[in-house]
């Protein structure tokens, strides 16, 4: 009982943060491998997939040892000046580069695994996994894809030329983004902290070794949740 009380008071305390990405990130960051169960108190939420109603239930599966889990991937920003890497983040979602709040178009050159693809003039550029499909690369026009699917997506935000479109890459890939011109050009993860770059400045997207465990809500498919959350098929 004593282990089970235990059990039960740790997953309270952490389904409050799930509902975004700063919490899911901790338990990577910390090396531990701790399932999270996110609640939705709201209307969207991907992460949040479990309602109120379903709270109790979807706790005495998690304790019971019956609960489905989805696995995620979690991705590492590294970030370089010169030979130093002065900043290594987990990300969950997305890698955003933004302009400034006063300076015009950003310029930044990408390449993948070594090989160029583009220079991206645009208000920005979203490097986003497979579970940040639905969060800013949604917004921005990004396609959504299923988080079972080994993928990255690279997404410009309101680019000059029309013909840069988002594009799907293999997982697997290692993206480095630098900024070209002097322009105020900011980097942020996960939407919850960041800094400002300079040109020279290379940071580099990779797909962590580690991955995230949620619980998955019960009796509800992923086509489900997107149908729920996105209002498909209402009038």
């Amino acid at each position: 009982m004593a282990a089970r009380a235990k059990s039960r008071s740790r997953l309270r305390n952490r389904h409050g943060d799930a509902g975004g990405s700063r919490g899911p990130r901790q338990p990577c960051d910390g090396g531990r491998d701790i399932p999270i169960l996110g609640v939705n108190f709201g209307s969207l939420g991907f992460l949040t997939e479990i309602r109120i109603d379903e709270l109790y239930n979807s706790l005495e599966q998690v304790l019971d040892g019956t609960a489905g889990f989805d696995e995620r991937a979690v991705l590492i920003a590294d970030a370089h000046r010169g030979n130093n890497c002065f900043d290594s983040r987990t990300v969950l979602n997305d890698v955003v580069f933004t302009k400034g709040a006063l300076s015009r178009m950003i310029e930044l050159s990408v390449s993948v695994s070594g090989g160029f693809v583009t220079r991206v003039k645009a208000d920005g550029l979203i490097v986003a996994s497979a579970t940040g499909s639905t969060a800013y690369n949604l917004s921005a026009g990004g396609p959504i894809v299923h988080p079972a699917v080994d993928a990255l997506v690279l997404t410009p935000i309101a680019p000059h030329t029309l013909t840069h479109r988002p594009i799907v890459i293999p997982g697997g890939s290692v993206v480095e983004v630098a900024p070209q011109i002097d322009e105020e050009t900011f980097v942020t993860f996960d939407g919850q902290s960041g800094y400002p770059l300079k040109p020279g400045d290379i940071v580099r997207v990779r797909k962590s070794e580690r991955t995230l465990r949620l619980v998955k809500a019960p009796a509800r498919s992923y086509f489900e949740l997107l149908r729920e959350k996105l209002k498909w098929g209402e009038r």
